[in-house]
């Protein structure tokens, strides 16, 4: 199965449905699989008074709130189903984000979003996640900022609600995740995204083995979702095992907006896209064997028993008459020992092959 590339529009439209057609555009020529935006409204998103992350404050001024900065990167509903219609129109999987519980219904009830994405800082909102679950689509959970017990207590509100159980509480949560169908549907409907939720995130924070700890501690897939510079780690992910790829990518990094500054833009996704997707031709398939294509050289490259010096028949054979050189065509070098103090059947000059 081929890594599914979420290209990360997020926010990245500042609010223009003409901006995000052209990164629906630039997620179809880099040939992601799905382009993702982001659906929420702000007064229902952030109070009055939240603050700005760090990065943001770098990246859209101190003085405006967090709320004012949201505002202005609302994708407006009506937007949705032009953006829908055209990815369909392209051939590309048309994907957001919601950010509260009106966006949720709104992307699945109205806009019929065929799987859903919850954003690492959802992952301790028991009741978004099993409003989620209760819509019943697959879904991508990313991890950022998540301890391993933090992962397991969303995966139980979910699992369930998958399962359609009725009267919520911590317990029925873990009742469902320690349940047989609730391991099973958790299987079926989702996969998590190792992340680090810093913008940008430095490659010492990046900490790709936790997939490896996801995967083991769960038994779910798992991808990442990506937050640093550069197309590296991303493709170093899909190398161990990542089977979803989510990247922000941009029109023009020099844009004023929150996340710009950290996204790909159009001829980067393009590359990440073909640098992943070489690496899944390059990853193959479990086992070791030699590939057809190394077939024809074993005669060139590997050695022969050979005569290091003339053999006459009824001599024995020795560790001065006997040596290993190419072509591989004779017998094998293991056989060494067993030849040893054996005599010969027949004249052999130097370099012949022993028979």
């Amino acid at each position: 199965m081929s890594v599914f590339i979420i290209a990360e529009a997020g926010v990245n439209h500042n609010g223009s449905l003409q901006t995000a057609m052209q990164l629906v555009d630039a997620a179809v020529a880099a040939g992601a699989d799905a382009v993702k935006f982001q659906t929420f409204k702000a007064e229902k998103l952030v109070t009055q008074s939240a603050a700005k992350a760090d990065y943001q404050k770098h990246t859209t001024g101190a003085a405006e709130s967090q709320l004012d900065m949201l505002r202005k990167l609302e994708l407006k509903y009506e937007f949705h189903f032009q953006l829908r219609d055209y990815c369909q129109s392209q051939g590309i999987e048309f994907l957001s984000t919601a950010f509260d519980l009106d966006s949720l219904r709104f992307l699945v009830d109205e806009l019929g979003i065929s799987r859903l994405k919850i954003p690492s800082g959802e992952i301790t909102n028991g009741p978004f996640l099993l409003a989620h679950a209760q819509a019943g689509k697959g879904v991508i959970v990313s991890t950022g900022m998540a301890t391993l017990g933090e992962v397991e207590a969303a995966l139980g509100v979910l699992a369930f609600g998958f399962l359609g159980w009725e009267q919520p509480s911590l317990a029925a949560f873990q009742q469902a995740y320690s349940t047989e169908a609730g391991q099973a549907v958790l299987k079926e409907k989702v996969t998590l995204l190792h992340c680090t939720s810093e913008y940008p995130t430095p490659m010492a924070d990046v900490n790709l083995r936790a997939m490896d700890v996801l995967q083991h501690a769960f038994g779910l897939p798992v991808g990442y979702s990506d937050h640093t510079e550069g197309l590296v780690v991303p493709i170093a992910a899909v190398a161990r095992g990542a089977v979803v790829i989510e990247k922000h990518f941009t029109l023009d990094r020099s844009q004023k907006g929150p996340d710009h500054q950290v996204s790909l833009e159009p001829a980067e996704l393009k590359q990440m896209v073909w640098e992943i997707r070489t690496v899944e031709q390059a990853l193959g398939r479990p086992g070791k064997m030699p590939q057809a294509v190394e077939l024809q050289n074993r005669a060139v490259v590997r050695k022969s028993l050979v005569a290091a010096t003339p053999i006459i028949a009824g001599e024995k054979l020795s560790a001065k008459n006997l040596t290993c050189k190419r072509p591989g065509t004779g017998l094998s070098p293991m056989d060494y020992w067993r030849l040893l103090g054996q005599i010969s059947g027949r004249d052999y000059e130097t370099d012949d092959l022993i028979e």
